[in-house]
């Protein structure tokens, strides 16, 4: 099977310029023997930022780009010249990526809004020059600083998608087929488990041109938060929506149970999803008739509303969309997230889950390589410079 373009966890090696030494020089002129140190100072190196840009959806892009370099800042020079400052590299990335330590795990950043840019690594400061150590007392200095080293960090790049409302399901409860009755999104759709392998977001016409986005996730199965089934790499997914919509078959034995299986491993990936709002949809009821829907009622959860639904022949998906829209701009769900600050609270990733999930990463190019050596900093004087 073709690889997917869909990349949403990616790694990638990123270094910062280091700062151009600073110049030890003396002035020298016809009639101007004694002219005084006139060093200039090293340029700063080069920032890795990362940046918002809503013209991508996946981290596709890095895949193939592992290693993000910014340019070194210039040496001085004499006449006071300052040497030329690094090139800032911008590593642009889909509104949600999220950004861990590789190595010990710590969450870095988040970036949500489209145009956000956030300091990744900060370039090293260039070296003053002598010219910048001249005092009444001391009118001639012939040292100079060097420039400060870069720094380096192997970063995990996390997309975690932005929707309004999220589809939470067993494989084959219909998310796909719903998401493509109400939205233009063309997910894939079989009579077979696991269809979906990759995430799809639909946007949901309402009334009075109002919208909203919808996110369908591959299908969650008992034991997804252990690592089965494919639901524990995409439920990061659903920890962005403001509403969560849970879909279970009417022609399910036990509704109830499969409801609270599915919320109990959501509480396992992350405690703090049990405080979002919740929808429950009872799908596939064109295969049910009135009297069967009505006994279901007896053995349906009371803490959150209920609505039977057929995507096939449309029947309740207009009081479905009333429902959501209903609960999204609720007063309860709107404190929510004023009170999260309109984002999720991120945890720190163990360490070695990121280190098992990248063990087959290698990197296609020498990171010390000769851009990576000091040693010319080291040597900050110019035995010509020192002669009269």
């Amino acid at each position: 099977m073709a690889e997917s373009n869909f990349v949403d966890y990616v790694k990638i090696y990123c270094r910062s310029g280091k700062g151009g030494r600073g110049s030890m020089h003396m002035h020298r002129a016809k009639y101007q023997p004694n002219g005084g140190p006139d060093g200039g100072d090293g340029g700063r190196g080069g920032n890795v930022y990362l940046r918002g840009n809503h013209n991508y959806w996946t981290l596709l892009h890095l895949r193939y780009e592992r290693h993000v370099f910014a340019g070194n800042g210039g040496n001085g020079s004499k006449c006071c010249s300052h040497g030329s400052d690094g090139e800032d590299r911008y590593i642009d990335v889909p509104p949600g990526t999220v950004a861990y330590d590789a190595e010990t795990g710590k969450y870095i950043c988040d970036v949500t809004e489209d145009g956000q840019v956030v300091m990744l690594l900060k370039g090293g400061r260039g070296g003053l020059g002598n010219w910048q150590f001249r005092t009444s007392t001391n009118q001639a200095p012939r040292y100079a600083q060097p420039g400060e080293p870069m720094q380096e960090m192997m970063v995990i790049l996390e997309l975690k998608l932005l929707a309004d409302v999220g589809l939470v399901g067993f494989p084959n409860a219909g998310k796909s087929t719903l998401l493509s009755s109400l939205s233009s999104a063309r997910p894939k759709i079989a009579n077979y488990p696991f269809t979906t392998m990759e995430p799809s977001l639909g946007v949901v016409a309402y009334r009075d041109h109002k919208s909203f986005v919808m996110a369908d996730i591959p299908g969650i199965i008992e034991g997804a938060s252990e690592g089965r089934g494919l639901g524990l790499r995409f439920l990061r997914h659903i920890e962005r929506n403001s509403l969560l919509l849970f879909m279970v078959p009417g022609d399910t034995d036990n509704i109830a149970k499969e409801y609270n299986v599915l919320l109990g491993e959501l509480s396992k990936f992350n405690p703090g999803m049990l405080d979002k709002h919740r929808v429950l949809a009872v799908t596939k009821c064109d295969l049910l008739d009135d009297e069967l829907m009505d006994m279901l009622k007896a053995e349906l959860p009371n803490d959150l509303p209920v609505v039977y639904i057929s995507s096939v022949t449309g029947f309740g998906i207009e009081r479905l969309k009333d429902i959501l829209w209903e609960e999204l701009n609720s007063e309860s769900n709107k404190l929510q997230s004023v009170a999260e600050g309109g984002s999720i609270v991120h945890r720190d990733r163990e360490a070695s889950v990121l280190a098992t999930d990248f063990a087959d990463w290698q990197a296609d190019y020498d990171i010390s390589d000769e851009d990576n050596d000091d040693s010319a900093d080291e040597e900050i004087y110019d035995i010509e410079d020192l002669e009269d």
